[in-house]
């Protein structure tokens, strides 16, 4: 299995500014699992953001931050990263990285799979955009 180790990237940043989140883990077969980002914003209940298959060949996104967000993994860093550019207020957040059950799983099994079921989930980091 892989454990997520924790976040970190996030902080205060301009509307249209950019940061990059990384999630380090940790577990020998890393590039086995397919990993997701999500994020929960004030008063609000938890929402996947994006989701990358084991191999990488795969991504998805929730809609509201396609063609802003790009995630990415480095299988050799057991890494996952968000990099996140053009921010808005309402992408103000606490990012989670989370790890599946699963080995070979694509980004839509990660993107469907209800929060409970993931296997290992990070502290979270705080991204503030400010307007």
């Amino acid at each position: 299995q892989v454990q997520v180790v924790g976040e970190s990237g996030g902080g205060s940043v301009q509307a249209g500014g950019s940061l990059r989140l990384s999630c380090a883990a940790s577990g020998r077969n890393f590039g086995d699992y397919a990993m997701g980002w999500f994020r929960q914003g004030p008063a609000k209940e938890r929402e996947f953001v994006a989701s990358i298959s084991h191999s990488g060949s795969s991504t998805r996104y929730v809609d509201s931050v396609k063609g802003r967000f790009t995630i990415s993994r480095d299988d050799a860093k057991n890494t996952v990263y968000l990099q996140m550019n053009n921010l808005k207020p309402e992408d103000t957040a606490v990012y989670y990285c989370a790890a599946p059950r699963e080995k070979y799983g694509t980004a839509l099994s990660v993107a469907r799979t209800a929060h409970s079921l993931f296997y290992s989930w990070g502290r979270g980091t705080q991204v503030t955009v400010l307007s």
